[in-house]
């Protein structure tokens, strides 16, 4: 349970990350309010997660999870694109945080 509710708190992460963004520096409304909210649950689920998790793992899995899902929904929506490089470096992320949930 503790890895399905990191999971969630890190794509919880994305959201408000790519939320920030649309708020313009907290200057529009809902799209603070949309981040504030997602932000609170996203630590909330991370501060659980933590109860039964090392702090070193959830914690770099659950940015792992926020980096990798911004950059990919950055490359797909704002039209960046995906370098050779680009994905590369997505997949150590991602190959990083499988490493460590395999370790716990």
């Amino acid at each position: 349970m503790p890895w399905l509710l990191l999971l969630i708190a890190g794509l919880l992460e994305i959201c408000w990350a790519l939320g920030m963004k649309q708020s313009e520096g907290f200057t529009r409304l809902w799209p603070s309010v949309f981040t504030s909210v997602t932000m609170l649950i996203s630590f909330w689920l991370l501060a659980d997660a933590m109860r039964s998790l090392p702090a070193s793992t959830a914690y770099a899995v659950w940015t792992g999870i926020g980096v990798a899902g911004v950059t990919v929904a950055e490359a797909v929506w704002a039209g960046e694109g995906f370098s050779p490089a680009r994905l590369l470096c997505i997949g150590l992320i991602v190959a990083g945080s499988l490493g460590l949930k395999l370790l716990d």
